[in-house]
C-alpha cells in the first residue's frame, strides 16, 4: 500500500523562500531582468503578453539552474537552462497571446469596437502625459498593472487546461501536453489542500500588487516559477 504523503501549504513556502538563499545574486539578477522585459506591455499589449509568460516560464529553466549549481555532479551554466526553457516557454506564451487576442477580439466586436483590435498589437504609451507627475507607485502600477493580470490568467489556464505540474514534467522530462497533464493531475489530486492555498496566495498577491505593492511584480512572477519548480522537484525528482 502506498503511504500518500500530506504536505501543507506553509511547507512549500518555506521551501521556496529558503531556496533563493541558494544563489540570491542569480535569484535577483533574473529578477530585474524581468522588471525591465514587463515594460514592453506599455508598447504593445500582444507582446506584453507574451513576453511576461515566457519570463515566468524561463524562471523555471533558471531556477533548475540554481538548484544545479549546487550539484557536485552536474555543472550547467545559465545560457543552458535559457536555451532549454525558451522553446517550450515562447509555444507557451504564443497560445496565451492567441487565447488572450480571441477573447478581447470577441468583445471589441460584440461591443462594436472595432478599431480597438488594432491597438492589441502596437499602442505606444510612452508618452510624457503619461511618465510625468507621477509617484513611483502610481508608474509602477501603470508599468505593471497588466503583467498581474496576465500572470493571474496564466494560472488559472494552467489549473484548466492542464496541470500545475505540466510546464516542468514537458520541461525537464520530455513529456507530452497529455502526459504531463496526466501525470501532473494524478500528483495533484493527493496534495489538493496545498495547491489550492498555494494558486490562492499567488492569486492574492497578483490582486495585491497591481494597486498596492506595484514595483514587487517582478518578484512576485520570479516567486511563482520558484514556486513550481521546488514543488515539482519535491514530488517527480526525489532523491
Amino acid at each position: 500500500m502506498k503511504i500518500v504523503r500530506k504536505i501543507k501549504f506553509s511547507d512549500w513556502l518555506r521551501k521556496s523562500l529558503l531556496f533563493i538563499r541558494r544563489d540570491p545574486w542569480v535569484w535577483l539578477g533574473y529578477t530585474l531582468f524581468v522588471s525591465v522585459v514587463l515594460c514592453i506591455g506599455k508598447i504593445s499589449f500582444a507582446l506584453g503578453v507574451f513576453s511576461a509568460v515566457v519570463s515566468l516560464f524561463v524562471g523555471v529553466g533558471v531556477a533548475k539552474y540554481i538548484d544545479l549549481r549546487r550539484s557536485p555532479t552536474d555543472s550547467v551554466g545559465l545560457v543552458w537552462a535559457i536555451k532549454k526553457s525558451l522553446p517550450l516557454a515562447v509555444l507557451a506564451g504564443g497560445v496565451i497571446v492567441i487565447c488572450w487576442f480571441i477573447f478581447m477580439a470577441i468583445a471589441n466586436i460584440v461591443n462594436g469596437q472595432f478599431s480597438m483590435i488594432s491597438y492589441f498589437f502596437f499602442d505606444w504609451q510612452f508618452t510624457p502625459e503619461n511618465l510625468n507627475r507621477r509617484t513611483t507607485r502610481e508608474l509602477g502600477i501603470w508599468l505593471y498593472g497588466y503583467a498581474n493580470i496576465t500572470l493571474i490568467f496564466v494560472l488559472l489556464m494552467l489549473t484548466t487546461f492542464a496541470s500545475w505540474y505540466s510546464y516542468p514534467l514537458m520541461l525537464f522530462k520530455d513529456y507530452t501536453w497529455s502526459q504531463a497533464k496526466e501525470a501532473g493531475n494524478y500528483e495533484v489530486a493527493t496534495q489538493k489542500g496545498a495547491l489550492y492555498k498555494t494558486l490562492a496566495f499567488l492569486i492574492f498577491e497578483a490582486i495585491l500588487c497591481t494597486e498596492i505593492t506595484p514595483l514587487l511584480t517582478p518578484v512576485l512572477y520570479m516567486l511563482t516559477s520558484t514556486f513550481m519548480f521546488v514543488t515539482y522537484k519535491s514530488f517527480f525528482e526525489r532523491s
